[in-house]
């Protein structure tokens, strides 16, 4: 079966992906190749998920009431090109007959065909390189094998259960949506996050809202235009969270760095700093409009990915608890 989804058009050519600036002038320091948690270690930030911080987050919850943060998926949703997904039902060996067994037993399966980056999704720590080095200084031609990643696949990644902070970019612009190429800077989140009386710490995660994924409902659909650029995170903002130690940081948006990007920040450079030099997870396309609008800046977060073996990333849904 042939995919309908439409791969962002040619917004999401790396010619318009350029157009707000010019390359970075240097990389980042060397440095970052070794790993604070040792040599061995493949989980990055996910260290900093301790029983004792799962146990804070669950004291968060005061109503009750869940947020799925997870976009329901089908092939119409944008993704990054050439990503792609269908699914095919089938009633296996129960063609032409009444079922299976006495009892006419009928039941349905499914095929996915398609791209674990799609919808909602973590990018897990062998996704974003910087010239074929990844986190921890993992080489991609020791450990990039054409059936899987032999290290830093999302198995690995333990299940996320932290202090979640959300920031209302949209309320801190004064905007229902946020314009395009919109970065969020050091400045910035420091600001919202005093405006919204709440303080990001070590091992939270931390989601920005900024109404981009109004542009997927049907009265105000524009698909192109949400998967060809966005609003998003900053160098410095990359570099202030980065600082404070969070484990993942995620967005309403498809790519969570601001599109086109920002004069003098190279392509992709903010999911190289977090993924790459900092081990620092990436939550992409989390819906974020409800919590957003019941006003709550912070939540007890949980997420527990599927676990396939040496895979880049995965189709998640969390879930926010308040």
């Amino acid at each position: 079966m042939i995919s309908k989804m439409k791969p962002a058009a040619a917004g999401l050519a790396l010619c318009a992906l350029l157009s707000g600036g010019a390359v970075a002038e240097s990389h980042a320091s060397m440095d970052w190749t070794k790993s604070k948690y040792g040599p061995d270690d493949e989980i990055g930030a996910a260290n900093l998920l301790t029983p004792d911080r799962a146990k804070a987050a669950a004291g968060l919850v005061t109503t009750g009431k869940t947020y799925s943060l997870g976009l329901t998926l089908d092939s119409s949703v944008p993704a990054f090109a050439p990503r792609s997904m269908s699914i095919a039902i089938l009633q296996p060996g129960q063609v032409n007959n009444s079922g299976l067994g006495p009892t006419n037993t009928t039941y349905n399966d499914d095929i996915f065909m398609g791209w674990l980056g799609i919808g909602s999704q973590i990018d897990g720590l062998g996704h974003i390189g910087d010239d074929h080095t990844y986190y921890n200084g993992n080489k991609g031609s020791d450990f990039v094998m054409a059936d899987g990643m032999t290290k830093l696949g999302i198995e690995k990644v333990p299940p996320m259960v932290t202090r979640g902070v959300l920031l209302n970019m949209a309320k801190f612009y004064g905007k229902d949506i946020l314009d395009e190429g919109t970065a969020y800077t050091r400045e910035d989140i420091t600001a919202a996050a005093e405006q919204q009386g709440v303080e990001i710490r070590e091992g939270d995660v931390v989601l920005f809202h900024s109404g981009w994924l109004d542009l997927l409902k049907e009265e105000t659909r524009d698909a192109t235009r949400y998967g060809s650029v966005e609003p998003g995170l900053g160098k410095t903002g990359a570099e202030y969270l980065a600082e404070i130690g969070v484990v993942a940081v995620g967005a309403d948006t498809w790519g969570l760095e601001a599109v086109p990007f920002e004069e003098g920040v190279g392509v992709f450079e903010v999911h190289q700093i977090l993924l790459a030099h900092n081990g620092i997870y990436i939550l992409e396309n989390m819906v974020t409009e409800e919590m957003a609008a019941d006003g709550v800046t912070e939540f007890m977060f949980v997420l527990g990915q599927a676990k396939v073996r040496g895979a880049v990333q995965m189709i998640i849904n969390p879930v926010a608890i308040r």
